[in-house]
């Protein structure tokens, strides 16, 4: 079975946040998160680079290592998923996470900051595939329909790439012979524990 996984390729990312404000529309994210987000390294110096961030799906998730309650599971495709019926928003995810993936979704008063939410791969959650319930607490769950998640079809520039992780790494392989270079595959080492060699 396939190893689902993300690249972001930062020569290629012009920063238009369409990957974002796909993800938002996609599963009605509520004000204030951001499943995905594009951040900007050496913002106006020389080298500056953009890269879009969300949840790598990690093959040995810190996440998931670090939860009280175990509600994070990782799927045969190697999404890691949650359950927000096991969470208690304890918030140890959110420190544990290298790229700063799972995040509250409201701040109440008196700490009250609600159960943690995370990017899905657009896979869903423990509910029925397609049901309502899932809809409501993860939103559009595009995999089981045999889909890619949106953000990385909205990508004009196709900076962000999203599938089966050896098909993606022969994209950018392909793409650092042609131009000669590469600045990296961001996120790929830290998330996945491997290189890409061209």
């Amino acid at each position: 079975m396939a190893r689902m996984k993300f690249l972001c390729d930062a020569d290629r990312c012009i920063e238009c946040n369409a990957c974002v404000t796909a993800c938002k529309n996609e599963h009605e994210v509520p004000w204030g998160i951001n499943r995905r987000r594009v951040v900007t390294i050496n913002d106006g110096k020389p080298g500056e680079r953009s890269v879009s961030m969300a949840c790598m799906h990690c093959t040995d998730a810190p996440c998931a290592a670090v939860c009280p309650v175990n509600c994070f599971y990782t799927t045969a495709d190697g999404v890691v998923l949650h359950s927000k019926d096991l969470c208690i928003g304890c918030g140890y995810c959110f420190y544990a996470c290298p790229f700063g993936a799972p995040q509250y979704p409201k701040i109440g008063n008196f700490g009250s900051r609600g159960k943690m939410d995370k990017c899905t791969y657009c896979a869903g959650g423990p509910e029925a595939d397609g049901s309502k319930e899932e809809y409501e607490k993860y939103g559009a769950n595009r995999l089981a329909e045999g889909k890619l998640p949106l953000c990385a079809e909205m990508c004009s520039t196709k900076s962000l790439l999203a599938g089966d992780g050896e098909i993606i790494a022969q994209i950018y392989k392909e793409r650092v012979v042609k131009r000669g270079y590469g600045s990296g595959a961001w996120g790929w080492k830290t998330a996945y524990r491997e290189t890409i060699e061209s």
